[in-house]
């Protein structure tokens, strides 16, 4: 991994060799949470990310006391580096990678692709949960440097920085308000922010989910122009997971230090009253 940025990823060999490791908690976080049960890295604890990671009661992240105490009581201290991995080429597990950081906790890496290519390359699984000691996590924080709320995003119009939709070309366009199957989670209107490119998440990785090298994801960005004089990035997509993982590559992979995730996304920009929309590619 010594051509990207950050020391960040671990692949599936890795993950074999340390599945005895107390040092390490391995996570599985899925946008179809229902496949943990299914099947699981052995050890690995799982965390359904509507559920287990977010406030019950208001569109928000657990408070810092909250995602400790959560943590703590599935076995996760401090001292341990957590190991994430999950279905949908790791959405939510590049989301989760993020908001450990944002809760000060640096210790995390992603695994280099999801769990179908542990799956596929015929590796243990369990359906088996385990049970660890409870342990000791407090949260820190939390790092505003790392999130866009929609105050910035209004702010972005006027002062150069880069917009980056990294939804499908069809969402961008306006063709579609939300993907097949989650519209639950659309918004009023579809379209993008003015001045946002369009650079789909899925760009960043190859068939198996794995990234892409550091060279050719700098090339990628640099042609699209997210890349260009040093502006300030912010990612968005539908609710934070996929410009999460956008968010993943730019600033974790290729350092980009000046990038942040707007978690808020096309749910909440796509249903403000009087905030100005674009349409068309």
């Amino acid at each position: 991994m010594a051509d990207y940025a950050r020391d960040v990823l671990v692949e599936t060999d890795w993950v074999a060799d340390h599945l005895d490791d107390d040092s390490i908690r391995i996570v599985e976080v899925d946008e179809n949470p229902a496949l943990y049960a299914e099947a699981h890295i052995p050890g690995a604890i799982g965390f359904d990310w509507k559920h287990d990671l977010q406030d019950q009661v208001r569109r928000d992240f657990l408070s810092p006391e909250d995602f400790g105490a959560l943590m703590g009581s599935r076995g996760i201290s401090n001292d341990h580096t957590v190991v994430l991995y999950g279905d949908r080429n790791n959405w939510f597990a590049a989301y989760t990678h993020w908001y450990f950081l944002y809760y000060g906790h640096d210790k995390v890496k992603l695994v280099n692709g999801p769990r179908e290519k542990w799956i596929a390359e015929d590796r243990a699984t369990t359906t088996e949960v385990p049970s660890y000691p409870e342990a000791s996590f407090q949260a820190q924080g939390p790092d505003e440097s790392i999130r866009a709320r929609r105050e910035q995003v209004m702010d972005a119009l006027d002062t150069g920085t880069t917009l980056v939709d990294v939804r499908s070309p069809q969402e961008y366009s306006g063709e579609l308000i939300a993907m097949a199957g989650y519209e639950q989670e659309g918004a009023q209107r579809s379209g993008h922010i003015p001045g946002a490119i369009s650079v789909p998440w899925a760009q960043a990785v190859n068939e198996d989910g794995t990234f892409k090298s550091a060279d050719e994801l700098r090339e990628l960005y640099t042609s699209k122009g997210v890349l260009e004089d040093g502006n300030a990035v912010i990612a968005y997509c539908r609710i934070g997971e996929r410009s999460a993982h956008t968010w993943f590559v730019l600033h974790e992979l290729l350092g980009v230090d000046d990038v942040v995730n707007y978690d808020g996304s096309w749910t909440e920009w796509g249903s403000l009253v009087s905030v100005p929309i674009e349409k068309d590619a």
